[in-house]
């Protein structure tokens, strides 16, 4: 009996070790599927810019405004502010961190870009600034 009573006893042990040790967690980087660029096009000016910043896609899928939010007025007058800070920061690589401002930016506000073109360039500059903490002029410091 005794012998029966310690089985018991050590079955339950181990039960509750085994249903206490901590689950696998698989890593996070090995899970996610390798973000594709975003091309932004306009096929009749002959144009293309790629961003391949990491998470650009996500913020544009999940924390940008929809399509049409925007008026395309409001989209080329954010963005001719922006794109003339970026050129200045990218035309000063030591006094700004030429990581960040890698290319300058061919943006004329006499050309139509069009809708689409103007709010993936305007969602890039808003993703930027919360990216890397940085404000390119319009407003005040918006990370959060």
């Amino acid at each position: 009996m005794k012998t029966l009573q310690r089985i018991i006893f050590l079955s339950i042990i181990g039960v509750l070790l085994w249903s206490c040790s901590s689950t696998l967690i698989k890593n996070a980087s090995n899970t996610q599927q390798k973000e594709e660029p975003v091309v932004i096009a306009n096929d009749s000016l002959e144009y293309e810019i790629i961003i391949i910043d990491p998470g650009f896609t996500t913020y544009l899928n999940s924390i940008a405004k929809p399509e049409g939010f925007y008026s395309q007025q409001y989209l080329e007058n954010k963005n001719r502010i922006y794109v003339n800070t970026w050129n200045y920061r990218a035309r000063n690589p030591l006094q700004f961190n030429s990581n960040i401002y890698e290319n300058i930016i061919d943006y004329s506000p006499h050309v139509d870009y069009g809708y689409e073109v103007n709010y993936k360039l305007f969602n890039y500059f808003e993703f930027a600034q919360r990216k890397y903490r940085m404000n390119l002029g319009v407003g005040i410091n918006r990370w959060n």
